[in-house]
């Protein structure tokens, strides 16, 4: 899962497409699948072959019952380029109505001159709406699809390629070794994470599900971008902000890690005082965040800020941070 976030993270372009045809694939289900719209007032040359012929015979009809000749030469006519067959499929097969009828409404169309042989009509069976939806849903799926695995190849990493600051960060945290808190804790954290930031991956933020040992969710943790300094690409981060959400307690508590040149500026800490309790971030530094039902050790694994024209100590180049998580 991981590598796909991290794709996602280096090209919003390619997630904003494919959210794109996600929506209009929904958008078009709903519009014809759950809610269609219903069309009304269409020509009857419109309808279906059984249903023309339908209308036909409710045409000889009504001519029988109110003998308005005009009226019924209307409703031919109204059948367009089917009429004159329609109308000879319904001599063929009469059904219900009266064939003595049929030859009187016949000679009267002809009077009106509407009783001409026509070519026939050939009709191409066609695809159903919802079968055309289907297909273009199945197509516009494998289109998406092959996007986005081509794309995932060109991202691949080849050999002797540069690794992106994402896939840098990425490494770092695996190879992070995790504290062993069964030497200093009574129980086991229930969750324990490590995130690393590393200078370049400016969509930088982490989060986790906290779940008990029998999956029940009890809350959510991370960390993200916070403050930055300076101008231009890549971004400067100078503080995070870790955060935690307690279900049970309804409530996100965060902290603001600085900077030392942050943390000792008065207009930073100013800006950031309001975001969190606000710490200096040192390696091997604990801090901890704590709810109604949690409580969250957050451990710097390790820190190492950028060298440059803005001040000393003043952004990190990379920090890995590691979160470790208990229930009450």
């Amino acid at each position: 899962m991981e590598p796909i976030l991290n794709f996602f993270k280096e090209r919003p372009a390619i997630a904003a497409i494919i959210a794109l045809v996600v929506g209009l694939l929904l958008g078009l289900t709903w519009a014809w699948g759950i809610q269609p719209v219903e069309w009304i007032d269409q020509p009857v040359d419109k309808l279906r072959a059984d249903l023309r012929l339908e209308y036909m015979s409710m045409t000889v009809d009504s001519f029988r019952v109110n003998g308005d000749a005009d009226l019924a030469a209307k409703r031919f006519k109204d059948l367009g380029a089917y009429a004159y067959q329609t109308f000879q499929e319904l001599k063929a097969t009469p059904g219900k109505v009266d064939p003595v009828l049929i030859d009187i409404f016949e000679l009267k169309m002809a009077e009106f001159g509407l009783m001409s042989p026509t070519a026939p009509v050939q009709e191409s069976p066609g695809l159903s709406i919802g079968t055309a939806l289907l297909w273009g849903g199945v197509i516009a799926l494998l289109l998406v699809g092959l996007v986005f695995g081509f794309y995932l190849f060109r991202g691949s990493r080849r050999p002797g390629a540069p690794l992106t600051a994402a896939q840098q960060a990425a490494e770092l945290t695996r190879s992070a070794e995790k504290t062993d808190y069964s030497s200093v804790a009574s129980t086991p954290p229930v969750a324990q994470y490590v995130t690393t930031y590393v200078l370049g991956d400016d969509l930088f933020d982490d989060s986790f599900s906290i779940d008990s040992q029998s999956g029940e969710f009890l809350g959510e943790c991370g960390v993200g971008i916070s403050e930055t300094i300076g101008v231009g690409d890549p971004k400067k981060v100078t503080a995070f902000e870790v955060w935690m959400f307690d279900k049970n307690d309804i409530q996100t508590v965060t902290k603001v890690l600085m900077s030392p040149h942050a943390f000792n500026d008065a207009n930073f800490r100013a800006k950031l005082e309001s975001k969190g309790e606000m710490f200096l971030v040192e390696p091997h530094k604990q801090m901890m965040l704590e709810t109604q039902t949690l409580q969250m050790v957050v451990t710097v694994v390790d820190v190492q800020y950028g060298q440059g024209a803005l001040p000393s100590d003043s952004y990190y180049d990379r920090v890995t941070l590691e979160l470790a998580i208990w229930s009450k």
